[in-house]
């Protein structure tokens, strides 16, 4: 449409007009421009611009380049040759003329003046002419301003459904801890709770006894470790944690560490290396939050280090750092995860079939820690089933803040619920599921003190084989949350025995996971009843009853 836009145009202009492509094709021209070379109209759609000038062609395509790359009009200077062999030196005026489409290529507008008429030519069609190419610019103008608004609208967009996503995220992670935080809490709990109401209803024999009292000291130091580490993240979020600065030798402070964690070492026959330099210096820093660094890691390696395996600890100086470097054969860490490992909520597993308790609050500890001590720490992992290297490097100077006393934490006393009117459960024969081994081992006692004949099975599979033998089971006692298959999947395969007396066995999930969305959750997979630890042990041998028809 250009074209027949632009004849309709330039006929009324005195002046010859042409309208070509940036290649220099002719594509039409207004009458007085036909006038002036004594070509017709056809033939001069024919030919291309540098056959009409006495030009070089090198000066016509800078001069067409110059008008193509520019929003203003274009002054120049072309030399006309005509039919007849006379020359023309005008002066030109060339401006660009962008269409709609992005697909069709942009065209020249040609303006020719010779000197002679140069100054007549400001007439009122000229300044039309001037108007028109200023509202051509001035409309590309504005669409490239509508591109660039465009844009910037579309990564605001992007911006803010990035920070929706990253608050559900937050948001997510935060009820996954805090979920997780409910059962770490109340495993431990249970056992002591269960065993203190033995303890003060019952006469336990000495070994009994004793082993009641084991059961409740290591799990009352498993809460306390869980309360300590939570109020070490409050404590690090409201900035209120600070350090006892001194001068602080770091190899008996990691050899008091190893001492510490040697036992659990050994449990897992794991190999627990050091290589220590004597002479790697002193640091300032605050020993016992030093230790608390080096004891998260190494607990960390052993917990996630399988049976044989192998934790080395290293200690060297190196430039203007003390490094400490903890590396194991574990599990190791994805390439997902490694970028957050030291970030609070993030547990590289969240399921209730995981296979590791804890918060997963130790590495992000270790992280604030190290960075109060003006030090960095960073992990490594070739994959998962590679192992892991966690390296801590502490400056040999450190700030001085101010110390404060440490906090004390003063744990509660459960009241007592006497036994003595408990029904009995003579004849029952009751599978006991939980990978715990302290919960286990309080309702075996517990259950085979009211009568009742109590197995236990450690995971599903376990279960699974228990309830395939032939003899009769009465009750299903299953916790939830176990590695491998959780209390769900247990159940599903349960219910879906061939033998009808198994697969409609009567199911009680006793478990740390207490919300009320657990509770529906365990009795729409099927659960009879749904049971919260710490457990009353009066209210479970009470719903056992119930279930079993002890109680008219």
């Amino acid at each position: 449409m250009i074209p027949e836009q632009f004849l309709e145009l330039a006929r009324l202009l005195p002046e010859p007009v042409l309208l070509i492509a940036g290649t220099g094709q002719i594509l039409a021209a207004n009458s007085s421009f036909t006038k002036l070379l004594g070509l017709h109209y056809q033939v001069l759609q024919g030919k291309t611009l540098f056959e009409l000038v006495t030009n070089t062609p090198e000066q016509v395509k800078q001069y067409l380049r110059n008008c193509s790359s520019s929003r203003e009009t274009v002054l120049g200077a072309l030399t006309l040759r005509a039919n007849t062999g006379e020359t023309y030196l005008c002066r030109c005026e060339g401006a660009v003329v962008r269409p709609r489409s992005p697909e069709s290529p942009a065209l020249i507008f040609l303006r020719f003046k010779n000197r002679e008429s140069a100054s007549s030519r400001f007439t009122l069609l000229n300044k039309k002419i001037d108007e028109l190419a200023k509202e051509i610019g001035k409309r590309q103008r504005a669409e490239e301003e509508r591109a660039q608004l465009l844009v910037q609208e579309q990564k605001a967009r992007a911006e803010a459904e990035k920070a929706r996503a990253e608050a559900e995220n937050l948001n997510r992670l935060k009820d996954e801890f805090l979920l997780t935080v409910s059962h770490e809490l109340r495993t431990p709990l249970n056992a002591i709770l269960g065993w203190s109401q033995l303890l003060l209803s019952s006469r336990l024999d000495e070994a009994t006894m004793n082993r009641a009292l084991e059961t409740i000291q290591r799990n009352a130091k498993s809460q306390a470790q869980l309360i300590e580490d939570l109020l070490d993240v409050s404590r690090i979020i409201a900035g209120k944690i600070r350090l006892n600065v001194q001068a602080v030798e770091l190899l008996p402070v990691i050899e008091a560490t190893i001492d510490t964690v040697q036992p659990a070492a050994d449990a897992k026959s794991i190999r627990l290396q050091s290589v220590l330099d004597p002479a790697a210096g002193s640091v300032l820093g605050d020993s016992e939050r030093l230790q608390q660094i080096v004891w998260n890691l190494l607990s960390n390696a052993i917990k996630f280090t399988p049976k044989r395996g192998r934790v080395q600890v290293c200690l060297q100086r190196v430039n203007s750092h003390v490094e400490i470097v903890v590396a194991d054969t574990g599990q190791g860490v994805s390439a997902e995860f490694l970028p957050f490992i030291f970030e609070r909520f993030r547990q590289a597993d969240n399921s209730i079939t995981r296979s590791f308790g804890g918060l997963g609050l130790g590495l992000a500890i270790v992280h604030q820690l190290v960075e109060l001590h003006g030090g960095t720490v960073h992990a490594e992992s070739p994959g998962e089933g590679q192992g892991a290297t966690f390296i801590v490097k502490l400056p040999v100077m450190a700030l001085r803040p101010e110390a404060i006393a440490p906090e004390r934490v003063h744990p509660a006393v459960g009241s007592h619920i006497p036994f003595d009117d408990s029904p009995r459960l003579d004849g029952l024969r009751i599978l006991v599921v939980d990978d715990d081994a302290d919960c286990r081992n309080l309702l075996v006692y517990t259950l085979e003190g009211c009568g009742a004949e109590v197995i236990t099975a450690a995971s599903a599979d376990e279960a699974i084989a228990v309830l395939s033998e032939p003899s009769a089971l009465n009750i299903l006692i299953s916790d939830i949350g176990m590695p491998g298959e959780d209390g769900y999947a247990l159940l599903r395969r349960v219910r879906a025995l061939k033998a009808k007396d198994k697969a409609d066995i009567p199911a009680i999930a006793l478990t740390a996971y207490a919300k009320t969305q657990n509770r529906r959750a365990a009795l729409l997979a099927g659960f009879q009843s749904h049971v919260a630890k710490p457990v009353e042990l009066v209210e479970l041998i009470a719903v056992i009853a119930n279930m079993t028809g002890r109680i008219n």
